[in-house]
Parts: structure tokens; C-alpha cells; sequence
């Protein structure tokens, strides 16, 4: 069986490889996560009051864009609604329930779009079909399917052209018809080269649900390979995930992940083609939180490392084993390798172990030599082409040096 072809838009989205996601809103006031209002069943007219301290006063679509540009990020998925119903952009008459009629005044996505456009970075909107706040969700579905169809179109155009939309909900009614044909073709007409993604949930990872899905989802958990053999079409994949444990502002949470583990992620998404769209939550006011800015920026150090390797590389017939792989671009092969240790005197370095022989299957052709792209060292290997086994003697890192994933480059 053979392996369809991807359309150029979604040979672009895998390209972008790592983007921010923003999970932001009425939900941020109260630092308890983007479910609070369905965890702690508060009543819709008392949350409704939260849009009356809404100021977004620290929201700057620019400088949130120069902060993933700052972090190796080329793409940015925002909440324009979630399941609160409370929408960042202007509804234009749909409902007032909308940040240009909060005391924000303004239309937040205009914003971020904007800010996106001036630095590079290609703006996506994350839309909720579940909804807490209309109605008609629970006692008129075909009304609120009109009403969210009408929401998103508002989207596909006001803010010229844009990445893609980004759905979440579906697995809230699995058995209903969402009538998807009537609004995936709605983007299509306004938007034919944008990415259509909806979130399966935590239950359902890597699953396609329509023919128009461009992007299958993983949800909080590592990509897996997909078997693209026989598919109607080719389709990417995402991993989406936290920091922490929930995706909006946590007044309460400490437990964030290190930029050790951002970065062990972002290459476990790279290894099987796969983006990473990593999550931050907004403070009230809009601002990023200071340690996740400073997260991703330590992350977008590593990466300017490596350069158009982790953008544009791709998996192919090299294999590693464990968690090191292969990635192939501009017609090279790349290891990429975990889990090495720090050289230096046993009185100052604790671990000693770790460096040492990795092997990889699959190379037919005959190489020249190995080198670290960080440091430019030529390392020893053995190569067999026949058996298409190498095994490369990857050394250490030197002394006051740790990549977490260090790459090196067949010449």
C-alpha cells in the first residue's frame, strides 16, 4: 500500500514543528484552572460576573509573539472561545459576551493576530464546540451548531489569513451529529489553506474523525509512528500538553516541568514527524507567567543549536535504540542521542556512566565520518554497510555542558 502525498498545507504545519499554545480567559481571574467553572459548579450567572474584572490590561499580542519567536516557536494556537463560552474576539452582535464588552474594550484576538503577523509567527485559533454558556447547547443542538458556525466564520473573515482552527468538545456528545461537513467546508471556503484540527481527547489520541481533519491530536501524551499506508490522505500529527496539570492560570501549582523535559518532549514529537504545541497560561491581566518564559527561552537556546534541523528533518530509514533516533535533512543523516553524561573529576561529577557505544540500523551507505554539530568533535565508529549497522562511540559532555539531546552529523 502506498503513502499519500501531504497538501502543502500540511507539509507547511509539520515544517512549523513547535508552536505555543494559550489557554486564556474568564477562567484566569480565579488561578484554578480552565475547568473551574464546571469543577466547583459555579453557576452560570454568578461566573458571568467574572467578564466585569476582565481588563486584559497586560495583553500584548506582539510581545507574546516575540516571546515564542525568542523561544524556537513558529506558530501560536490561542483560546478564541473555550467551554466557558466567553469569547476573546468580537462576536459582532452573536452575544455580548465577549471581551470588547468587558472592560477589556477591545477585540483580543485582533490583537494577537496582529502582533503574530509583525514578528513572524503563524496565528492559529483554538475553538470550543462544547459549551457551558448557551442553552441552546443542551435543549436546541442544531440552533447552537448554527450559532458556532456563524462564531467560527467570524473567524475565517476578520483576521485575513490564518494557520488554522484548532476544535475541542466533540468528545463531549460522541454520539451527536456536529455536522462537520457543513463547517469544515464553511473554512474551506474562507480559508482553503488552513490546517483543520480536532482535539480527540485524552481518550481517543491519534485518532482521524472526518476527511477533512488535517492533524490528528495527542493529548498529554507522546506521539506514537503513524501508519499512513492506504489513507485517503496524508494526514500530521500534534502533541499538545501542559507545563503542569491543567492548562489555565494555577495560582497553587508548583509542579512545572523543567526545560530538561521540554526538551526531551519536543524531540520525542520530532522523532516521529510529529509538532509539539506546548501550553502556557496567561496571568488575569495577559501576561505570560515568568517561569514559563523563562522555560521557553532556555528551550529556545538549545534549539538555535540545531537550526532548520529540528524544523524541517525528518524521520527516515535510520533507526536508533531507546530513545535516540534519526532525523534526515538536506539530504544527511542526523543522531540525534540521550542520556550521555558529564565528563570531569569524580570529586565534582556524579554521574560517570552513560557515554559510551550507540548503535543504529538501517544505513545502506557508505559515511565518512560522525561529528557533534555543537562542538564540531569527530567521534569513532564502526560501520557495516552490508548489515546497514552503525554503532558510534558517542563521548560525553565536557564539563559545565549538558544539551539534555545532543546531535551528531554524518558526513
Amino acid at each position: 500500500m502506498t503513502i499519500p502525498r501531504p497538501e502543502p498545507r500540511i507539509q507547511r504545519f509539520e515544517q512549523l514543528a513547535y508552536g505555543m499554545f494559550i489557554h486564556w480567559g474568564l477562567y484566569s481571574l480565579l488561578g484554578q484552572g480552565e475547568w473551574i467553572m464546571h469543577q466547583a459548579n459555579i453557576p452560570k450567572a454568578e461566573y458571568m460576573k467574572l467578564k466585569d474584572d476582565f481588563t486584559a490590561k497586560d495583553f500584548d499580542g506582539r510581545a507574546i509573539a516575540k516571546l515564542a519567536r525568542d523561544a524556537g516557536m513558529r506558530y501560536i494556537t490561542i483560546t478564541s472561545r473555550h467551554h466557558d463560552g466567553f469569547s476573546l474576539y468580537d462576536t459582532c452582535g452573536l452575544s455580548d459576551y465577549d471581551a470588547p464588552n468587558s472592560p477589556a474594550g477591545r477585540d483580543l484576538i485582533a490583537d494577537f493576530v496582529e502582533g503574530c503577523n509583525a514578528e513572524g509567527i503563524v496565528p492559529f485559533f483554538y475553538h470550543t464546540t462544547l459549551d457551558w454558556y448557551q442553552d441552546s447547547f443542551r435543549n436546541d443542538f442544531d440552533g447552537y451548531l448554527a450559532y458556532l458556525r456563524q462564531s467560527v466564520e467570524l473567524l475565517c473573515t476578520n483576521y485575513g489569513p490564518i494557520g488554522g482552527l484548532w476544535f475541542d468538545g466533540n468528545w463531549s456528545k460522541p454520539d451527536a451529529d456536529w455536522q462537520l461537513d457543513a463547517l469544515y467546508g464553511m473554512i474551506r471556503r474562507h480559508q482553503p489553506e488552513a490546517m483543520i484540527i480536532n482535539n480527540t481527547g485524552l481518550e481517543a489520541r491519534g485518532q482521524v474523525i472526518h476527511a477533512e481533519i488535517d492533524s490528528v491530536t495527542f493529548e498529554q501524551g507522546r506521539p506514537r509512528p503513524l501508519d499512513r499506508r492506504g489513507m485517503p490522505k496524508y494526514v500530521s500529527a500534534e502533541m499538545c500538553q501542559t507545563m503542569n496539570q491543567h492548562w489555565g492560570l494555577g495560582h497553587r501549582d508548583f509542579a512545572y516541568m523543567s526545560p530538561r523535559e521540554l526538551i526531551e518532549n519536543l524531540a520525542a514529537c520530532r522523532k516521529v514527524g510529529a509538532n509539539y504545541l506546548l501550553n502556557v497560561g496567561p496571568t488575569a491581566s495577559g501576561r505570560i507567567p515568568d517561569y514559563e518564559a523563562a522555560a521557553l527561552r532556555r528551550v529556545g537556546d538549545w534549539i538555535k543549536l540545531y537550526g532548520d534541523l529540528l524544523y524541517e528533518g525528518r524521520p527516515g530509514a535510520v533507526v536508533g535504540t531507546g530513545d535516540d533516533f534519526a532525523l534526515e535533512y538536506d539530504g544527511r543523516v542526523y543522531l540525534f542521542i540521550h542520556n550521555l553524561s558529564v565528563q570531569g573529576d569524580k570529586n565534582v561529577v556524579r554521574m560517570t556512566s552513560g557515554a559510551g557505544p550507540r548503535a543504529f540500523t538501517g544505513l545502506d551507505r557508505q559515511i565518512n565520518g560522525v561529528r557533534w554539530l555543537d562542538n564540531n568533535e569527530e567521534l569513532h565508529f564502526a560501520h557495516s554497510v552490508d548489515q546497514g549497522l552503525l554503532v558510534v562511540n558517542a563521548t560525553g559532555y565536557p564539563y559545565g555542558t549538558n544539551l539534555v539531546v545532543r546531535v551528531a552529523e554524518l558526513t
